[in-house]
C-alpha cells in the first residue's frame, strides 16, 4: 500500500478534477485516481454549454444549483488562466431557444414569464428579431433569449483544473479503482488495478462508471446514457452563437458548429450509429437548413452518468463514514463541475454548502 492521503478522488473528469482542485487548495494531501482512456468519457464529448435557464423546468431543484455553477465560472476562468496559463474558452453571450411552431412558442413564452417573475434575465424575441440576429436559421415562431448563458471548452477546463490541483500539491495517478476498503463503518482507502491506496476520505466522481466500484454500501443509481454528436462548418461570416430548437442544439466552437445530441440507454456502448446520427441530422437541419449541403466534419459519442430522477448525487454516504459522492450529473457535468467541487470541499470541512442539497442526497435511492 502506498502512502496515506487525506482524500482520494476517484475519477479525473470535470467533477473529479474540480473536487481535487478545491481540496488541494485547502492544503490537504490529495490523490486523484485517473482510470485513463478516452472511450465514452462524457466530458470529452460535451458541447460545454452553461445553460441552466434554457434547460430548467419550473420548480426544478436543479435551477438554483445550475445558476450557482454558471456564476462561478467568470472568476474561475480568470483564476485558472492566471495560475496555469490555460484559457478555458469561456464566453457568456447568451443562448436562444428557437420555437418551431406556435405551440412551442407558447410554452417558451411561459418559461420566459416564470423566469422573469423569479428575477432571472430572460426575454422573448419575435420571429423578425430572430431572423435579424440569426439569418441562417430556418423559419421560427420566435425564441426564448437567455442573455447570461454561455459555453466553455470542456477539455481545456479539465486540463486547467488538473494543472492547478497539481500546483497545490495534488498527486495524479493513472489507475482504475475496482473496490473500496473499509474498517468497520469507516472507509480506509481504495483498491486499484495496480495497487492499494489509503485515505480517511474518498470521493466517488467516476461518472457513468461510479456504480461499478465494489464495496459500495448501496447500489449507486447511475447509468450510462449515450449522446451522439457531430460537427459541421459554422455559417460563414456569422457571429458565434448557441441556439436550441427542433430537439437539438448548435454551439459555435472556433470554426465548427457542434450539434447534439441523442439520449440513448444502450449500456456502455459508446460508438456512433447511423440511426442515432440520422435523428440528430433531422433535428439540426430543421434548425439550420443550410446543413443539408454541409460537410460532416466529424462524429463522436459519450456516456453521460444519469440518475433515475435526473438529479446528481452529491454528499455523504450515511452508511460509511468518510465516503462521499459527486456523481450522476447527466447532461450537466460541465455546468456543475465548479460548484460541485466547492460543495465537496465545504462538506468535508464541516461547513455549510452553497445550496440546499436535500434533492441531491445519496440516501434518496435504495434507502432500506
Amino acid at each position: 500500500m502506498t502512502a496515506t492521503y487525506d482524500v482520494i478522488v476517484v475519477g479525473a473528469g470535470p467533477i473529479g478534477a474540480a473536487c481535487a482542485r478545491e481540496l488541494a487548495l485547502t492544503g490537504g494531501r490529495v490523490l486523484l485516481l485517473d482510470p485513463g482512456g478516452e472511450l465514452g468519457q462524457a466530458w470529452r464529448a460535451a458541447a460545454g454549454m452553461l445553460a441552466p435557464q434554457i434547460e430548467a423546468r419550473e420548480e426544478d431543484p436543479m435551477l438554483p444549483l445550475g445558476l450557482a455553477g454558471r456564476e462561478l465560472y467568470a472568476g474561475l476562468a480568470a483564476s485558472l488562466q492566471e495560475t496555469t496559463g490555460i484559457d478555458i474558452g469561456l464566453w457568456q453571450e447568451g443562448i436562444a431557444w428557437a420555437a418551431a411552431n406556435e405551440d412551442e412558442a407558447g410554452q417558451l413564452k411561459s418559461k420566459v414569464a416564470w423566469q422573469r417573475q423569479r428575477g432571472h434575465l430572460s426575454d422573448w424575441l419575435d420571429a423578425d428579431e430572430v431572423r435579424a440576429r440569426w439569418s441562417w436559421l430556418g423559419p421560427t415562431a420566435g425564441a426564448l433569449w437567455a442573455p447570461m448563458e454561455g459555453a466553455l471548452e470542456p477539455e481545456k477546463l479539465v486540463q486547467a483544473l488538473l494543472a492547478e490541483a497539481q500546483l497545490h500539491g495534488a498527486r495524479i495517478v493513472q489507475d482504475e479503482v475496482t473496490a473500496l476498503e473499509q474498517r468497520g463503518d469507516q472507509v480506509v482507502g481504495v483498491v486499484g488495478r495496480a495497487e492499494r491506496y489509503a485515505a480517511g476520505e474518498v470521493v466517488i466522481a467516476a461518472g457513468a462508471w461510479s456504480g461499478g466500484i465494489a464495496g459500495l454500501p448501496r447500489p449507486l443509481s447511475v447509468a450510462p446514457v449515450r449522446g451522439q454528436m457531430a460537427a459541421f462548418p459554422w455559417p460563414r461570416g456569422a457571429r458565434r452563437a448557441i441556439v436550441y430548437g427542433h430537439g437539438t442544439y448548435l454551439v459555435a466552437r472556433g470554426t465548427e458548429a457542434i450539434a447534439g445530441s441523442t439520449m440513448e440507454y444502450v449500456g456502455f456502448q459508446s460508438e456512433v450509429t447511423s440511426a442515432g446520427l440520422g435523428r440528430l441530422f433531422t433535428g439540426v437541419t430543421g434548425l439550420y437548413p443550410g446543413l443539408n449541403r454541409a460537410e460532416v466534419l466529424r462524429t463522436w459519442a459519450g456516456l453521460r452518468p444519469m440518475t433515475p430522477d435526473g438529479l446528481p448525487i452529491i454528499g455523504a454516504e450515511p452508511r460509511l463514514r468518510g465516503l462521499w459522492y459527486a456523481t450522476g450529473h447527466g447532461r450537466n457535468g460541465i455546468l456543475l463541475a465548479a460548484v460541485t467541487g466547492l460543495i465537496i470541499r465545504r462538506l468535508l470541512a464541516g461547513e455549510q454548502a452553497v445550496e440546499d442539497l436535500a434533492p441531491f442526497s445519496p440516501a434518496r435511492f435504495w434507502d432500506w
